[in-house]
């Protein structure tokens, strides 16, 4: 006599059960972490592959701040008055400007020696002998504004700036395996050496700020590449950080995040902003619907996330990378906006707001597998140590739209209207920390049954109009392996009659319909 078995697996690729998925500051699932194994550059679909999986600074970095419900300076007008009047008629709007590219690296990238030829005792040498630093730069390291600022020039030629064009030419080098960036300025190949003004390095897993007084490839003494829009989040919707801005002048005395001042005329004039000052769109400011994606992406961040006095330079301007995938005019409707649409937030400190102690947690729970004729409990658990804190569940992904009984409390119930895998996410929000986000997986399953008949099997569940099955078959649960049956099967609860294998021996069998994705 043979025993049948049934068993239901819902993709292919399922996440296990308690494994913890990795959530960023704006609440996306990143998935697995991002493994890089040659040099690739930022104008290509594996580097959105892999920013996209990152988690680029902490949840609780300044870059990565809500300040959408920050007060206002009390000069907030007052200082939006003086950056407008320190620069020309013509300039007075906001500038997107096409600049600051990078470079993805492996672990093992080797490391080349450059020498910092202005401030080498404000870089950082990693490894190297004063004034050299030793970095991982990759024989493809892009120079700032190439492509789209550099027409007919190759890369190596605008490496070796064969035309003596100058300009700030910044250079960034990320790591994402070891959470590093590496980052340069009037960078260049001169006979196949490398040299720049200065070196900074920056922990991508840290808030640790440069040493007070050091600058970097910012005057501020700020990272570039966390502020600089990409591709791939313009793709997705949502600019998720802050932005990179430069204003005409600066005052003494740089702000959290900033280490660096660079005053011009050493001002202390506290209506001209400091490096580190953090500027908000206001909510006020409607983003018109026929406006393009690219230009919707980056002004949610500037209302949510705002941007961050970074430079001094002759616009009002933040920098996107110069990414020859951007359509034409993708972004020159921002340059309509004026000044006076910004407003001046009141900026935290190294251990205020997000990174100030009591910081809520979230625990959405083990995943579950269910029949789609249950209704799942979803045993969340949440703290908020300052309370007054806002839990919310919501549904992430699924086949369908799932139905949670109430949203607003840890524990609750859900159901599922078909089949298939769903991410069911929980947060925990009290208004001054970065947002706690945990997510659950619900396996929601058919009911099968399987009878013998003859030398077939015949498998019966309630499939799903649209949806394709594989039935499998195995003698050992554990190890498999598993046979393929029957494959790309597709019905609307009709059984399926699945012919067994010659060689199946007696004893107990295992089957299992595997949805397809």
């Amino acid at each position: 006599m043979k025993w049948l078995v049934l068993l239901v697996l819902i993709t292919l690729a399922a996440r296990g059960a308690g494994a913890a998925e990795r959530i960023n500051h704006e609440g996306r699932i990143l998935g697995p972490a991002p493994v890089v194994t040659a040099p690739i550059l930022f104008n290509t679909p594996d580097a959105d592959a892999v920013v996209s999986t990152m988690q680029i600074m902490p949840v609780d970095s300044a870059w990565n701040e809500d300040v959408s419900h920050r007060p206002l300076l009390p000069n907030s007008d007052a200082m939006m008055a003086q950056i407008t009047s320190d620069l020309a008629s013509s300039r007075r709007t906001l500038r997107p400007f096409s600049e600051m590219n990078y470079a993805l690296v492996p672990d093992n990238q080797p490391r080349v020696s450059i020498p910092f030829f202005n401030y080498p005792d404000e870089s950082d040498l990693d490894g190297g002998t004063f004034p050299n630093g030793l970095y991982p730069i990759p024989a493809n390291l892009p120079i700032e504004s190439w492509p789209v600022g550099t027409p007919g020039l190759s890369l190596s030629q605008w490496q070796q700036d064969v035309n003596n064009t100058g300009g700030d030419r910044h250079s960034i080098v990320v790591m994402p395996g070891h959470g590093t960036i590496w980052e340069t300025w009037l960078t260049r190949l001169v006979s196949g050496a490398w040299q720049a003004s200065n070196g900074a390095i920056f922990d991508l897993k840290s808030n640790t700020p440069r040493p007070a007084g050091w600058t970097s490839g910012d005057a501020a003494g700020l990272p570039m590449f966390p502020a600089v829009v990409r591709f791939d989040e313009c793709q997705r919707g949502m600019v998720e950080h802050a932005l990179r801005l430069v204003v005409k002048r600066t005052r003494l005395g740089p702000i959290y995040p900033a280490t660096h001042q660079a005053s011009l005329g050493n001002t202390t004039d506290p209506n001209i902003p400091a490096m580190g000052q953090r500027l908000r769109l206001k909510s006020s400011f409607v983003i018109p619907s026929n406006w393009t994606t690219e230009e919707k992406a980056v002004l949610l961040a500037l209302k949510k996330y705002g941007a961050i006095v970074a430079d001094n330079g002759g616009f009002f301007s933040v920098s996107v990378c110069p990414d020859d995938r951007f359509p034409a005019g993708a972004f020159d409707h921002l340059s309509t906006i004026t000044i006076s649409n910004f407003e001046t937030v009141q900026s935290t400190g190294p251990t205020e707001g997000p990174r100030s102690p009591g910081a809520p947690a979230a625990n959405a729970g083990a995943d579950q597998i269910i029949p789609v004729t249950a209704t799942a409990t979803l045993f969340g658990q949440v703290t908020a140590p300052l309370g007054n804190a806002v839990t919310r569940w919501r549904a992430y992904s699924g086949p369908g739209n799932a139905t949670i009984a109430n949203p607003n409390v840890a524990v609750t119930t859900a159901t599922f209207p078909v089949p298939g895998l769903y991410t069911l996410m929980l947060s925990e929000d009290d208004g001054v920390h970065a947002v706690a986000f945990d997510a659950v997986v619900i396996r929601v399953t058919l009911p099968l049954t399987a009878q013998a008949s003859g030398n077939d099997i015949i498998v019966q569940f309630p499939s799903v109009v649209g949806q394709r099955y594989r039935v499998e078959h195995s003698d050992d649960l554990v190890t498999g392996p598993w046979t393929v049956l029957a494959d790309n099967l597709a019905g609307t609860g009709a059984a399926f009659q699945v012919p067994q294998p010659n060689a199946i021996p007696l004893g107990q069998q295992f089957y299992r319909v595997v949805i397809l994705p």
